[in-house]
């Protein structure tokens, strides 16, 4: 880094600091003094005299430099990432290695001075020419810190549990703030969650048996057994993931909900937490959010086609009502996450209104319902309207002052988007009727339903093919001993833990309205008679659009017949 580059980066620090008022002009000039004297950075000065704070220089440092800055305390150890940089390395040019990306080849290296070219070259040929080094701004009293913690000590679960069988727990240290890692639970927890985000898992279980202790993860959509642990490590762990969540510790017999943040695997994860009070001990579910797949574009969904464009043309009016229908963990959310990712620009005013907000979104105002403050879906609804939106995302409709207040937003002039609990698009209808929605009030208002379920994809590296027999081929409309269609069965192997399924991907129904089906609607139509409507304008059922993956080998048949029910294909 030249002289100049240093001039700026210098320059425009202070004028930040400057026009934040973190600092005085006195204090930068007694800085600039101090700087001029010894030759050490602006930053690592103004921190030592104590103008601001550590945290509050590294946000600063990264604005000015265009680098991402990492909160290092967060940070759980990636056990891949420090085995390229030895700690000896490590203290020398103050640094340590966040996390490892072996897909793209990625290294995230925390930094004192993350434009220090000079140490960023001499680690670059360390650790090998064909790793990307991406430099992270953090605090030089964080660096050394986290050296210090994850340095020297065991971080795969394996070792860990080895190290807790040969040694004895200190039970008192598992809420302390220094030195936390030499407690080996404190590891233990961090490297099951680390675990779990790197497997993709959905959720994380923790459950107490009367003899042991049950560790699952839902990977897909399905339960698997991990680990059972001993029964006398339990009450450590609950101390441990109550403290990191800020749960009552002492409080063991209501259940009690949380949240934590970790930067795990090279990005920010949320986690929240749940416990419940069980005849073993407190049961604990934890709600994996990863930001980093929370948010995915609509065209990378996986969807046929002609059920994007569907989608499309049901964003493309302006005032009504869209409901995304699904049981829980059908992936609604990100559906829903997905079509505002697709219609939000600088021209639009999106707000939203979610019990939780799960995943955080740029140039949209989300709110979350608080029930202690009166602010609930109907209230947040009547206040979001006077916000001037023109998209309204409510998380769910529930009751019938809810499915009010929501049709009355898509009356004058608002599109709304939200979910409910029904079975399928054309179960929308009736569900609206006993929630209280009149028929009048349904009429014109309703631009369309999306219905959708999550299947597991087989894994492309073991699938093997299959001859359908004579009640899959009736179930797949094919004819039998015939050639045209091969079909696919999960086998196996080591990419995929042996399951024979790698990844999810969305079946949906995408039913819109139109002027038949409003009519029918305002008569109270049966659902025979609204399903046959709809598949005159070609609709597809959710058993429709899963029998085309299977027929396009994404998918077994016995996958699909877990997830929904073909035999309605044979009525």
């Amino acid at each position: 880094m030249n002289a100049q580059n240093v001039t700026d980066v210098k320059e425009k620090l202070g004028q930040q600091l400057l026009e934040k008022g973190l600092i005085s002009v006195d204090q930068l000039d007694i800085a600039i003094t101090d700087q001029k004297k010894n030759g050490r950075l602006l930053g690592e000065i103004l921190v030592g005299l104590g103008f601001v704070s550590e945290s509050v220089m590294r946000d600063a440092l990264s604005q000015v430099l265009g680098i991402a800055s990492v909160e290092l305390a967060s940070v759980v150890p990636d056990r891949v990432a420090l085995d390229l940089i030895e700690k000896e390395i490590a203290q020398r040019y103050t640094i340590v290695p966040v996390s490892f990306d072996e897909q793209n080849m990625r290294l995230n290296v925390a930094m004192k001075n993350a434009s220090d070219l000079m140490i960023l070259d001499r680690v670059h040929a360390l650790v090998g020419r064909k790793i990307e080094l991406i430099p992270m701004v953090a605090g030089e009293s964080e660096i050394k810190k986290a050296i210090d913690q994850f340095y020297g000590y065991e971080l795969s679960v394996d070792g860990i549990l080895h190290e807790i069988e040969t040694g004895e727990l200190d039970y008192k240290s598992l809420d302390a703030t220094e030195d936390e890692y030499s407690q080996p639970l404190v590891r233990l927890v961090d490297a099951i969650l680390a675990d779990a985000v790197k497997r993709e898992a959905s959720d994380i279980h923790f459950e107490p048996e009367e003899g042991f202790l049950r560790l699952r993860y839902r990977i897909d959509g399905v339960l698997r057994q991990i680990r059972s642990l001993h029964k006398d490590y339990w009450s450590a762990i609950v101390v441990r993931l109550k403290v990191m969540c800020a749960m009552n510790i002492a409080e063991t017999r209501i259940p009690q909900d949380g949240r934590l943040s970790l930067q795990v695997q090279g990005h920010r994860v949320d986690f929240r937490v749940s416990a419940q009070p069980t005849t073993h001990g407190e049961n604990i579910v934890l709600r994996v959010l990863d930001r980093a797949k929370g948010i995915v574009p609509i065209d990378q969904l996986g969807i046929h086609e002609d059920t994007l464009n569907e989608l499309k043309m049901m964003m493309a009016r302006p005032e009504g009502i869209i409901l995304v229908t699904g049981p829980t963990g059908s992936g609604k959310t990100t559906t829903l996450y997905s079509l505002l990712n697709y219609v939000k620009s600088e021209q639009v005013n999106i707000m939203t209104l979610e019990d939780p907000v799960e995943y955080p979104m740029d140039m949209i105002r989300q709110t979350s319902v608080n029930e202690v403050a009166r602010m609930g879906f109907a209230n947040g609804i009547r206040s979001m309207m006077r916000q001037d939106p023109d998209i309204i995302l409510v998380g769910e409709i529930r009751d019938e002052d809810t499915a009010d207040m929501a049709f009355r937003a898509a009356m004058t002039g608002h599109q709304v988007l939200s979910t409910l609990h029904t079975n399928s698009a054309i179960g929308t209808f009736p569900r609206l009727l006993d929630i209280g929605v009149l028929p009048d009030i349904m009429t014109g208002n309703i631009i369309g339903v999306i219905s959708q379920r999550l299947i597991r994809l087989l894994c492309p590296h073991c699938k093997i093919e299959k001859e359908p027999s004579d009640i899959e081929s009736k179930l797949l409309d094919i004819e039998v001993d015939s050639n045209k269609h091969k079909i696919y069965d999960a086998d196996g192997c080591s990419h995929c833990d042996n399951t024979g399924y790698k990844g999810r991907v969305a079946i949906i129904e995408a039913l819109r309205i139109n002027t038949e089906l409003d009519e029918q609607i305002a008569k109270r139509a049966t659902l025979g008679e609204l399903k046959t409507t709809a598949k005159q304008t070609g609709y597809m059922t959710l058993a429709d659009d899963a029998v085309r993956c299977v027929l396009e080998g994404k998918t077994s048949i016995t996958e699909v017949s877990r997830v929904i029910d073909l035999t309605q294909r044979l009525m």
